[in-house]
């Protein structure tokens, strides 16, 4: 049986998307968010900052290069995924696969 992985996760983007394609010739997209968070501790107000890298496939990633810049918001629904590297280093990161992005609207300060 699997295990409870899901993520839901809201924040800016920190760069542009990078587009790719996978050995299978997929088209895939990743970017990277920051998520703040806000608290209060001895009476001053401390932001936490957290950035993820993001990885979409096929037509989501296409809809999110198309999309997405730099400062974007976002909210993201997939799941945890560990990616080692292809060197022998045995190094890995841990990403988001999404499997929902939600484009949050432009905003133009007027």
């Amino acid at each position: 049986m699997n295990s409870l992985n899901s993520v839901l996760l809201e924040g800016f983007l920190i760069g542009d998307p990078i587009e790719g394609r996978t050995e299978q010739d997929e088209m895939e997209c990743t970017f990277n968010i920051s998520s703040e968070r806000y608290y209060k501790k001895d009476e001053e107000i401390v932001k936490e900052m957290t950035t993820v890298s993001v990885k979409v496939y096929s037509i989501l990633a296409d809809s999110c290069a198309r999309h997405l810049q730099k400062g974007r918001g976002v909210r993201v629904v997939g799941r945890l995924k560990q990616v080692f590297d292809e060197d022998e280093s045995k190094t890995s990161q841990v990403l988001i696969q999404a499997e929902h992005v939600e484009f949050k609207p432009i905003v133009v300060a007027g």
